[in-house]
């Protein structure tokens, strides 16, 4: 019967997540080494990159210098080992050395060479005062003939390692046998490898002083690179805990640096004008909320102490009252209305549920409609052209409203109103009294009136709403002195005069001129 599979309790040693497992995933070494490093400040991880840059490129030439270096002494070894002359003579004696009873009697001339007879068999005679190098493969085809020479690494029978040159014998000179013979001559490799140990020593501590001497140089170049983000980060640190926005950074040069500096004051600049203008507005709308309230609560007062003093106000006068209490409370909501507008945060561009394809004709047509109902006794002509935006239904269409109020607002009593719609140019234009040419600079501020406006009803809020949604929808606006009086405003807003692919096309609703007479 089998026995069913059970997974270990979490923290058992048998749970791979358990911390300290080794088969924990993020506890490794490598892990742990990773964690270490992204802890250490800036200026400590660009000192380790330098110094690990340097000792991987001093590592590099190491080795390759190790590398040459070898080759170049074995080479020469080799050459030596070539240009080595064996006398015949010195080999007959070798030879008769080797096959004789008495090979002391034979006296060979001191050699630093260890030299050798190798026949086609395998077999070696070597001086007597040397040890006995093996025979390799190599060098058993050398005495055959079929190799012309032969050079090799191998081991004496001393355990020391050699390096073996073999060429044919010279002359006829055979064996006991009558075989064919090659003459070794080899070299003990510590000429080739004591120098090399001691270039190995000596390329070890130039790397570790070089690696030493990169870190300590990286840590004073990345203090030293340093030094403006950490007087970047001080100033942000200050503007955090005092709130000053008017630090400045100094920026010299044109590097990454100075360009983050230049950011950051624009950034700052931009804070404190943000500021500036919040406080402004702040300021203002007080100011213009005041005047409503103050009549509001002089008018109510009124009404209140004719209650509780029991005198009657005559109902003209209470009828009057009642009507200017009505009258500033829609200008007090509609100034709230315009003030939640401004301040109102934007929709982002990518935002698909406040920011789509709009059909800006049928936005000023409804509008229309709203300014006729407003001015009954004028005349509006109106011709609209299909145009498509993207844009905010809503702010769109409460700037076009806007447009249309003033229009009607400044029109004298059975005067006209004329508005186009062609090619993404919105002009509306009334015979009013105009706007002087010193006061057309300041009509877009916050809560600015022309003082010949100021007994009219509004906020002074109106065109500072319209121009910040075309600004929003990638368009401007602008106005200007028509010819034969009044003021023409113009509204441009980016579009196309058909509708994408995803928005089914509406109806022909193109407008033509209305005619003359009341709307």
């Amino acid at each position: 019967m089998s026995t069913p599979y059970t997974s270990p309790a979490p923290g058992s040693p048998e749970d791979p997540h358990t911390t300290g497992s080794p088969h924990a995933p993020g506890t490794g070494l490598g892990a742990r080494a990773a964690r270490r490093y992204h802890q250490l400040p800036l200026r400590s991880r660009l000192a380790v990159l330098t110094a690990v840059a340097v000792a991987i490129a001093v590592a590099a030439s190491a080795a390759a210098c190790w590398l040459i270096t070898r080759d170049r002494l074995t080479e020469q070894l080799d050459t030596t080992l070539r240009s080595v002359e064996v006398d015949a003579s010195y080999a007959q004696a070798l030879t008769a050395s080797c096959s004789s009873t008495n090979p002391d009697r034979f006296r060979f001339p001191p050699t630093p060479y260890t030299v050798q007879l190798v026949s086609v068999s395998g077999d070696v005679c070597t001086s007597p005062d040397k040890a006995r190098i093996p025979a390799q493969r190599t060098d058993v085809l050398v005495a055959e003939g079929r190799l012309a020479d032969s050079v090799h690494t191998t081991k004496a029978a001393n355990g020391a390692e050699m390096r073996v040159s073999t060429e044919p014998a010279r002359g006829p000179m055979t064996d006991a046998q009558g075989n064919r013979l090659a003459i070794s001559v080899a070299a003990p490799l510590d000429q080739v490898t004591e120098p090399l140990n001691q270039l190995a020593l000596v390329l070890l501590i130039v790397a570790g002083v070089g690696v030493l001497g990169a870190a300590t140089a990286g840590l004073w170049v990345a203090r030293a690179g340093l030094k403006p983000v950490d007087r970047l980060t001080e100033a942000v640190e200050q503007v955090a805990r005092t709130e000053d926005l008017t630090i400045r950074i100094p920026a010299e040069g044109e590097d990454e640096i100075a360009r983050l500096s230049r950011s950051f004051n624009s950034m700052t600049a931009a804070l404190a004008a943000s500021r500036d203008l919040q406080q402004q507005l702040i300021a203002d709308a007080g100011h213009e909320l005041r005047t409503p309230l103050t009549s509001l609560r002089t008018n109510i007062d009124l009404l209140v102490r004719s209650e509780r003093s029991g005198r009657q106000i005559p109902a003209a006068d209470k009828e009057a009252l009642l009507t200017s209490v009505k009258a500033q409370m829609g200008e007090l909501a509609a100034l709230i209305g315009d003030l939640q507008e401004l301040s109102r945060t934007p929709e982002g561009p990518g935002s698909a549920a406040a920011v789509r394809v709009v059909a800006l004709h049928d936005i000023v047509g409804t509008a229309l409609e709203r300014a006729r109902l407003r001015g009954p006794t004028l005349t509006v002509k109106a011709a609209l052209e299909p145009w498509y935006v993207r844009a905010e239904p809503a702010a769109l269409e409460r700037a076009v409203v806007n447009l249309l109020d003033n229009a009607v607002k400044f029109s004298p009593a059975g005067g006209s109103v004329t508005v186009r719609l062609t090619a993404g140019e919105l002009r509306v234009r009334d015979f009013g009294p105009g706007i002087p040419q010193d006061e057309l600079p300041h009509v877009f501020e916050r809560f600015w009136r022309s003082p010949s406006a100021r007994s009219l009803p509004g906020s002074g809020l109106g065109l500072s709403i319209v121009a910040r949604t075309a600004e929003q929808a990638g368009g401007g606006i602008r106005l200007h002195s028509a010819e034969g009086g009044g003021t023409e405003a113009v509204l441009t807003l980016p579009g196309a005069a058909t509708p994408p692919p995803d928005l089914p096309t509406p109806p022909d609703r193109t407008t033509p001129p209305a005619p003359e007479g009341p709307a």
